[in-house]
């Protein structure tokens, strides 16, 4: 397994694809929530990869300062299906928020956390803050990691 950080500009057009894929595959798909997945937001974006034998197999993406929110922030994170319950997600994480400490070094990151996920968030340090709303129809929270 290799992680890559790509920034829109280089992403290749089979890795652009790629990415939309499986963020479709999962985020409409799978969680049955049709909304505008692919966005501006992709374009001032840091892409995070996962490779496992030319497939990806997850995903994250960091956004910098001031785009989504006053601090970088992390989001449109993803695991395969078939490559669920084999700690990917938290592997994907630890390094996510690596990369978007080296890009930013700010003190904060932000998340948007899906809120069946409060309890893998909180494990990698996050701490929630305010009350849950949803987002797309689906119960999210604000998240911070210090």
């Amino acid at each position: 397994m290799t992680f890559y950080t790509i920034p829109f500009s280089q992403l290749t057009t089979q890795q652009l694809f790629n990415i939309y894929k499986l963020r479709a595959q999962v985020f409409i798909v799978e969680q049955n929530c049709a909304y505008q997945d692919i966005d501006e937001h992709d374009l001032v974006g840091y892409h995070i990869l996962l490779i496992e034998n030319n497939e990806l197999i997850a995903y994250a993406r960091i956004l910098p300062p001031n785009t989504n929110y006053q601090q970088p922030s992390i989001g449109r994170v993803v695991v395969h299906p078939s490559y669920r319950a084999k700690n990917i997600g938290k592997q994907l994480m630890v390094y996510t928020i690596e990369q978007t400490q080296l890009l930013f070094k700010q003190q904060q990151i932000v998340i948007s956390a899906q809120s069946y996920l409060l309890k893998f968030y909180i494990n990698l340090g996050f701490k929630a803050n305010g009350n849950e709303y949803l987002e797309d129809n689906i119960p999210h929270t604000k998240m911070y990691l210090s």
